[in-house]
């Protein structure tokens, strides 16, 4: 079985921001399969399917961003996933808006939502689908700047890399994790 979370934080307020791409991508594996998301008692939105023989779980934790771990480790030790077999989706400052970037495993790298999930699985051996939002031209602190929107320049970029990740995901069902990474970090 494998699990694919995409971090992001819950409510309508942060539904646009940047923070939130990795729940785009959630959202638009869902809108491609005619899934439904349903509240959780992992304290997140979940989604069990069969693609092509392969059982998958898609979540949304809802605990914010920087909690997202107190999410991922109840579903994993409920449907017995090994960390290994998570593909976790998430927004990257050091990345152009738009570009992607998939890894093996890694630390956190900053990342308060991954630093969660490496602390509560007690873990760095995960993979990871990185979405690049750039960082901010100007004085404007990084936490303002992740809970904005995407300007009008970035939005085309950023909403064919969200694709592009959903069909990274699509393609992770089928095949070994390294082909993916190779077809995708081009």
């Amino acid at each position: 079985m494998k699990c694919i979370v995409g971090l992001g934080n819950p409510g309508k307020k942060y539904s646009q921001t940047r923070h939130n791409v990795g729940f785009m991508v959630i959202d638009a594996l869902v809108g491609r399969h005619n899934w439904n998301l349903k509240k959780d008692k992992f304290n997140g939105q979940s989604v069990v399917e069969t693609v092509d023989g392969e059982k998958i779980v898609l979540l949304k934790p809802q605990t914010y961003m920087n909690l997202s771990g107190e999410s991922v480790r109840p579903l994993l030790d409920f449907y017995q996933i090994e960390p290994e077999n998570m593909l976790v989706i998430y927004d990257d400052l050091d990345l152009p808006a738009g570009k992607i970037r998939l890894r093996q495993k890694g630390g956190h790298g900053g990342h308060n939502g991954i630093r969660s999930i490496i602390d509560h699985t007690g873990t760095k051996e995960f993979k990871r689908l990185r979405i690049g939002i750039g960082r901010p031209g100007t004085a404007m602190p990084v936490v303002d700047y992740v809970l904005k929107p995407f300007s009008k320049e970035q939005r085309e970029d950023v909403a064919a890399s969200i694709e592009n990740s959903a069909d990274a995901c699509e393609k992770w069902i089928q095949a070994p994790f390294d082909v993916v990474m190779n077809d995708f970090n081009r």
